[in-house]
């Protein structure tokens, strides 16, 4: 599992890729979950404390950050909160989506409370399969580049789902009808969305930009739709 885990190291910070279908760290809302964490795999390397900076959901892929210290953790999530810091996702959704958007639409927390939520939203590439999914013979899929500019909980696959065009594999908030067509061609129910990239200030290297690469299962089943990563 550690091996292509570390993207990048130093006496400070850990900048791992997140494998799908894998905890960030046990918490009160994964109580039930008994599998390791990702934290938990790392320790077996870094046998010290860690602090996760920011967190990616289980189902989600990616860049995440992870602190050997108290003092690095609280330099970047100022960051953080200072929104200096610059996230790219990747995601698979149903339908064509515009050119570019920018999704401003308050989310609800856990609270039930709403907060004010930004995203960025870019197409990259579209195509439209020979799949049924009911009630259409065919489907249309665009790949997109997704930044938030505000780090809510569920952020990116509330806003696609608010403008129509839901994360494929979103058990959550997506499309049962299209969710249940992936399954049956590709023999799996996982999330296609994928933490690309994130960039920040490194207190010596400077403007740092760490990439994740794509999860195996991507790039087989959209060269399968006909979009290539």
């Amino acid at each position: 599992m550690m091996n292509g885990l570390i993207i990048y190291e130093d006496d400070n910070l850990i900048v791992v890729n997140k494998p799908a279908n894998l905890l960030t760290h046990h918490s009160h809302y994964a109580r039930n979950i008994t599998e390791e964490s990702l934290l938990q795999l790392l320790r077996k390397t870094f046998p010290i404390k860690l602090h996760p900076i920011h967190r990616l959901d289980r189902k989600t892929s990616g860049v995440l950050m992870v602190a050997k210290d108290v003092a690095t953790a609280v330099y970047y999530q100022n960051q953080f909160t200072d929104q200096s810091i610059t996230k790219e996702y990747n995601a698979l959704v149903r339908g064509f989506v515009p050119d570019e958007l920018t999704i401003d639409s308050p989310v609800k927390n856990d609270r039930g409370n709403y907060q004010e939520a930004l995203t960025l939203l870019k197409c990259l590439q579209q195509t439209e399969v020979e799949m049924e999914v009911e009630p259409y013979p065919t489907a249309r899929y665009s790949l997109v580049s997704l930044i938030p500019k505000t780090g809510r909980t569920h952020q990116l696959r509330k806003h696609m789902n608010k403008i129509a065009h839901p994360i494929i594999g979103d058990s959550k908030y997506g499309n049962r009808h299209h969710n249940h067509a992936f399954e049956a061609k590709f023999g799996h129910s996982r999330l296609y969305l994928h933490a690309k990239s994130i960039t920040f200030e490194h207190p010596t290297k400077g403007t740092f930009t760490a990439m994740a690469d794509f999860p195996e299962f991507w790039e087989r089943d959209l060269e399968v739709l006909g979009i290539s990563l």
